[in-house]
């Protein structure tokens, strides 16, 4: 974007400079400056201000206990959407720091799962309507939904079904007989989505927040990357993880994977079949 009027309509305005930055592959993002203070802000243009409404919660939620990015400003310029939030040099990884920190969030609970915002992703929204089940949100307000939009996309064949279905009824049977505490979530916690700021503190990025199982998250630590031993050491530390718990991470990594499957094709569908496989 190179419109002098559009940043100058910006609620930090008067703008010196603005440089474009890494920012996913979803929005526009930028360095502007105003005043001598550095903003980071993201743009989604032919967007309605409510577009950032979920990303803007989840910073608020978690930042009430952890480090991420503060919301400064969110609305509309000329049919974009925008989302100001400070500006965060980087410093220095800590791995311990950061399982300490993500137990510490997974620590916050709430008495029901779900969040005050959904999620309109390319593929699909996510519905996070209150539930006082896990089981039925993780099976009807995330899985049910993935797979229509995968049928639709054309990436769901007869095999994957069937072991889709026997993996949905050991997760059925699991969570009849075992609780769930409704942890705080990041939502989407791959390398991408943390950094650390200046002085090393451990800060969380892009997050997807939600309540729900606390390994919900964790599964997705395990797909990438970028997480290592010392992270999960510090983590179990701080809270430390229920026996078997490796056990339950595919049906968990599967969801992620088979959003990957929608929306970049079958470069994951191996990945996705040797989870069913199991099944």
């Amino acid at each position: 974007m190179e419109n002098t009027v559009w940043f100058g309509s910006l609620p930090i305005a008067p703008i010196s400079s603005w440089d474009p930055v890494s920012g996913g592959d979803i929005n526009e993002a930028y360095r502007v400056i105003s005043e001598g203070i550095p903003y980071f802000v993201k743009v989604q243009p032919h967007h309605p201000k409510e577009y950032f409404a979920h990303e803007e919660r989840g910073l608020q939620e978690l930042g009430k206990v952890v480090n991420t990015p503060t919301p400064i400003a969110s609305g509309e310029i000329d049919g974009d959407a925008y989302l100001i939030l400070n500006w965060i040099d980087e410093g220095l990884e800590n791995q311990a720091a950061l399982g300490q920190t993500v137990a510490k969030m997974h620590q916050q609970t709430h008495d029901q799962f779900g969040f005050y915002t959904n999620h309109r992703t390319k593929a699909l929204v996510k519905d996070n309507s209150w539930n006082d089940s896990w089981r039925d949100f993780y099976l009807n307000q995330r899985l049910a939904p993935e797979i229509e939009a995968a049928k639709e996309a054309g990436r769901w064949n007869d095999w994957r079904d069937q072991h889709y279905q026997k993996m949905t009824q050991a997760f059925d049977q699991y969570y009849s007989n075992h609780q769930v505490t409704p942890s705080l979530l990041h939502g989407d916690l791959w390398s991408g989505n943390y950094m650390f700021a200046q002085d090393g503190t451990p800060t969380l990025i892009d997050p997807d927040a939600l309540y729900g199982d606390r390994e919900y998250d964790l599964a997705m630590t395990t797909i990438f990357g970028g997480f290592s031993p010392a992270f999960y050491q510090a983590y179990n530390d701080v809270y430390p993880l229920t026996p078997g718990y490796q056990d339950r991470l595919p049906w968990y990594q599967f969801y992620y994977l088979c959003m990957h499957l929608i929306l970049f094709g079958e470069t994951y569908g191996a990945a996705v079949d040797n989870i069913l496989d199991r099944y």
